[in-house]
């Protein structure tokens, strides 16, 4: 039986200008971009760097045993001023201090460390409160049957013309004095603070926000030129139907 013979299939012509459109060269970062880019990621590298150095400083010195103290006073002018930090390593035996040394202590009747020099040593008996006639009286050692003593230092700063009031037992010295950074004080004193933190931190994390913004905002624009246009999705809807 013959077969009817066949029709082409037409497909509509486009009305339009039958020549392949050029592509659209990807679009390049402006200048402008890359320098915000660049500029951001300066402020979060320097704010943790700032911020973990802070941290970084006092913890080394601790690991060799070893503390920072901040002066507040001009009393020890001019071997180092208010705003200056001193390494200070602390005392395990009374045989450790001299006369000529730099101490740390808390005063008698106080909980304020002070640092001066130490200008003499001395050995006082050990007294207490005599309940029945209410005088200080000696204390004494049940073993030798002497009198207890113990080591007190007399101090003085450098800048005051008169020795510290009363002398300071040897279990008040927190440490000897080792090495003096000056301005140090200042800034170990602001990046503790809370103002401090706030500028190390808070400008990073703000840089670090507005990168991630502009990375959604260029994935998106990537996303709308890999698109096909509305003129090619009609060619293959077409074809496929």
């Amino acid at each position: 039986m013959p077969r009817p013979p066949r029709h082409p299939i037409s497909v509509p012509a486009d009305r339009r200008d039958p020549r392949p459109r050029p592509v659209a060269p990807r679009r390049r970062r402006s200048r402008a971009r890359t320098v915000v880019s660049a500029a951001l990621w300066v402020v979060v590298a320097v704010g943790t760097l700032a911020f973990a150095t802070s941290l970084a400083v006092p913890l080394w010195f601790q690991a060799q045993n070893q503390r920072l103290l901040i002066v507040t006073s001009g009393s020890m002018s001019p071997v180092f001023e208010a705003g200056d930090a001193v390494v200070m390593r602390k005392v395990d035996d009374p045989s450790q201090l001299k006369v000529g040394q730099i101490v740390s202590f808390w005063p008698l009747g106080s909980e304020n460390l002070v640092t001066h020099r130490v200008v003499d040593l001395i050995t006082l008996p050990t007294l207490r409160q005599d309940e029945e006639t209410g005088r200080m009286v000696p204390v004494i050692d049940p073993e030798t049957n002497q009198p207890r003593e113990n080591r007190y230092i007399i101090t003085k700063g450098d800048a005051n013309d008169e020795n510290d009031p009363n002398a300071t037992p040897y279990t008040r010295v927190r440490g000897i004095v080792l090495d003096v950074h000056t301005g140090w004080g200042w800034l170990l004193e602001w990046t503790s603070s809370a103002v401090g933190r706030a500028v190390m931190l808070v400008p990073p994390l703000l840089a670090l926000g507005t990168l991630e913004l502009l990375a959604v905002r260029d994935a998106r624009r990537r996303r709308r030129e890999k698109a096909p246009n509305r003129d090619e999705r009609h060619v293959d809807a077409y074809l496929q139907g």
